[in-house]
């Protein structure tokens, strides 16, 4: 392409077509990630020996909650590019779900890292701690928790804004409708106060198993390994409290480049961190690769014998045909 050719391209045209094609690519990412996740929580649906086990209960919980999160997001993505300004009472609903889905996620990391350490540091305890009434009972409990950090400031709206408020539109983002210094800082603290006590979680945990796991035993190890993943999981998650510092960072070095900034950042930020937990958890676990691999085969070899079908039904009437024309010229 000539240097003319991009010169008579208005600035409307391209920022149209900028538009277009970081919205597909963020649909596309969402899609195959969330087919990989609901092919785990088929393969979980499936087998007794996985909704049976509070380790797999809190694990697909895991992966539910990022599919939850990884569509909001991306359909907020999408809303901020194609309307601009939403309607404010259906932006509460969307945000509210994100940002409770969002605090979910270190929250269920800490409850998976003590149900290690119980099975580890404690297994005549497991079966009777671990249970799946409990585990339900610590779900609830998350979701709970995670309400806590947002509800507060849902009120807080409602007694401050006027009504005219909820009926007017604007950009949606959390800045944005929940607009309050009050809300700014206690959004702060939630998030201090949770990471500090999901990485305490995860230190105490980690250590217990290491010091008390002296035979090293592959239980012990696979363990240890497991907590460490749960840890480079909430430094992704961190990305999400330290995006706008890195956003004003890098908007100001480059201020010319602010939209390729904000979509880069928004992939690395919501999209990668939720293609983790299947490819680290899901795919890495022995029980889950195995039914998964059987899975994937036998929709593989359907799909093959349904595709054979088709072509020996497409050339069952050619050859008819064929018969029926040789018999019509036979003398």
């Amino acid at each position: 392409m000539n240097v003319s050719s991009l010169n008579s391209t208005s600035p409307g045209s391209r920022s149209f077509a900028e538009a277009v094609y970081k919205n597909v690519i963020v649909t596309v990412l969402c899609i195959a990630i969330n087919y990989i996740n609901g092919t785990l929580i088929h393969t979980f649906r499936k087998h007794q020996i996985f909704y049976s086990n509070p380790r797999y209960i809190l694990f697909i919980h895991l992966v539910m909650n990022d599919m939850l999160q990884l569509t909001l997001s991306t359909l907020l993505h999408i809303i901020s590019y194609t309307l601009n300004t939403f309607s404010v009472s259906s932006c509460l609903l969307l945000l509210i779900l994100a940002i409770m889905a969002t605090f979910n996620t270190p929250l269920n990391l800490a409850g998976m890292a003590v149900e290690c350490y119980v099975a580890i540091c404690l297994p005549l305890h497991h079966c009777r701690i671990c249970t799946v009434r409990n585990t339900f009972i610590l779900m609830s409990l998350i979701w709970c928790v995670s309400s806590l950090s947002i509800m507060p400031d849902f009120f807080l709206l409602l007694a401050t804004e006027p009504l005219s408020f909820f009926t007017s539109k604007v950009l949606c983002a959390r800045d944005f409708v929940f607009r309050s210094s009050y809300s700014l800082k206690k959004r702060d603290a939630s998030h201090i106060v949770c990471l500090v006590l999901v990485w305490l979680t995860l230190l105490y945990t980690y250590f217990r198993i290491l010091f008390a796991a002296k035979g090293a035993t592959g239980d012990s190890k696979k363990a240890r390994n497991t907590i460490l993943l749960h840890g480079f999981q909430l430094l992704l998650c961190m990305l999400t409290y330290v995006r706008p510092m890195f956003k004003d960072a890098l908007v100001f070095l480059l201020p010319q480049r602010h939209a390729d900034i904000r979509f880069a950042l928004y992939v690395f930020v919501q999209i990668i961190p939720r293609f983790v937990s299947p490819i680290v958890y899901g795919l890495r676990d022995q029980n889950f690769r195995k039914y998964m691999r059987r899975y994937l085969l036998c929709r593989v070899i359907m799909r093959k014998n349904h595709l054979e079908n088709n072509a020996v039904s497409d050339t069952k009437p050619a050859v008819s045909k064929k018969t029926h024309l040789y018999q019509e010229t036979k003398p």
